[in-house]
């Protein structure tokens, strides 16, 4: 009698052939299905064969008087969040979500996250409440420090555009970070700190002839603002070539570039045409809008004064003061920009903006520093403050 060879489970050879290969086909036809089609664990959506993008979460830390900075986050790798404030139902065509956002009104804040190829997340949902009343104080970063010793700013709160190359401006200046230490920065003398005064500092310095180093911090990617009473107090340098400016940039300029994000000048000064030219400006696509302070202009105001410098940002709106919030000395509107063709106005595309302050050095603007310019010459902040409208 000849021997069988047997299989695993003692059929014979063929038998097990067989039924390994219908085995291989099923397992097979199972891994292009979802896992609860082939009977293992949940499934992240209703078919097609894709994977469902995680659901975004919502993090909140307190600013001031119940305003909350709002984070969104989602585990899935290149997933991008979109939300909305209105309790509508977001989706990919939604306010696109960049950077943590102060919150100050009474809303219910949706988001969806989604990834190509992927289903869309579920949707994250939370309402907030926070009642505020007109002119309340919801943030601000009053350069408070009781080290003993010049600090760093806050780095939860801002960063550094850092290098040279004219910054669209042929500026001369190089910008460096509190701790940049490549020449011609300087770690021991650092172009920005919080002093033990209770101060900024934003230092322009020139360590050699003909060669000069600044500071640009910003909030970019840390917090940002839509709307709102926005103001700085400030005492700033006089001098050929010295150009400081308080300003913003909506966050979208990672993706529609400059001016198409919006730029709102709330301070730029320098010493043309006269030492105390002080102005608020608007930019946007083939939009300029630009109105000096005409007090400036009086005997009695220096710019190496201390001043209050000011916007005040609603939808359709933005206006700037210098001193007071009754002080607004322009306003402008979508209605302004009437006779400048192609213009647009960017200022209520719900992205929102990020702060900037930084000291300029030469320029085409400005013009170069001359024999009578000091350096170090630095500005002095006092603090930054937004308010609700």
């Amino acid at each position: 009698m000849s021997t069988k060879r047997l299989g695993s489970n003692g059929m014979s050879t063929r038998r097990y052939l067989n039924w390994a290969r219908g085995l291989f086909l099923a397992v097979s036809f199972c891994s292009v299905l979802t896992m609860s089609a082939c009977g293992g664990g949940s499934s992240s959506n209703s078919g097609g064969g894709t994977t469902q993008v995680a659901t975004p979460t919502i993090t909140t830390t307190a600013a001031l008087n119940g305003a909350q900075t709002i984070t969104l986050s989602v585990a899935t790798p290149g997933a991008s969040i979109y939300y909305t404030l209105d309790g509508s139902t977001p989706t990919a065509n939604s306010t696109a979500y960049v950077t943590p956002f102060l919150l100050t009104s009474n809303v219910t804040l949706k988001a969806v996250a989604t990834l190509s190829g992927d289903t869309a997340s579920s949707i994250a949902s939370q309402a907030f409440a926070p009642s505020i009343t007109s002119g309340t104080l919801v943030w601000s970063d009053e350069f408070s420090n009781s080290t003993g010793a010049n600090a760093a700013p806050n780095a939860l709160v801002w960063t550094y555009d850092t290098g040279a190359g004219g910054w669209g401006n042929q500026e001369l200046e190089t910008y460096c970070a509190p701790d940049s230490a490549a020449s011609p920065c300087d770690a021991n003398n650092p172009n920005v700190y919080v002093g033990t005064d209770g101060y900024l500092h934003i230092v322009a310095r020139q360590p050699s002839s003909g060669v000069y180093t600044s500071a640009r911090m910003k909030t970019q990617g840390l917090f940002s603002l839509t709307y709102g009473r926005i103001e700085a107090r400030m005492q700033l340098p006089e001098g050929q070539g010295l150009w400081p400016a308080f300003w913003l940039l909506g966050n979208d300029i990672t993706t529609v570039n400059w001016p198409a994000c919006g730029e709102q000048d709330v301070m730029e000064h320098i010493n043309a045409p006269q030492p105390d030219w002080i102005a608020g400006s608007l930019h946007g696509t083939d939009a300029n809008l630009t109105q000096q302070y005409p007090g400036a202009t009086g005997p009695t105001f220096s710019a190496a004064d201390w001043h209050t410098y000011g916007m005040i940002w609603s939808k359709e709106s933005v206006q700037f003061y210098v001193d007071s919030p009754s002080n607004v000395y322009a306003t402008y509107t979508p209605a302004s920009l009437a006779g400048q063709s192609g213009a647009v106005w960017p200022f209520d595309s719900n992205s929102g903006a990020f702060v900037i302050l930084n000291l300029a050095v030469g320029g085409n603007w400005p013009g170069s520093p001359n024999a009578s310019t000091t350096f170090p010459s630095e500005v002095l902040v006092d603090y930054v403050r937004i308010y609700t409208n």
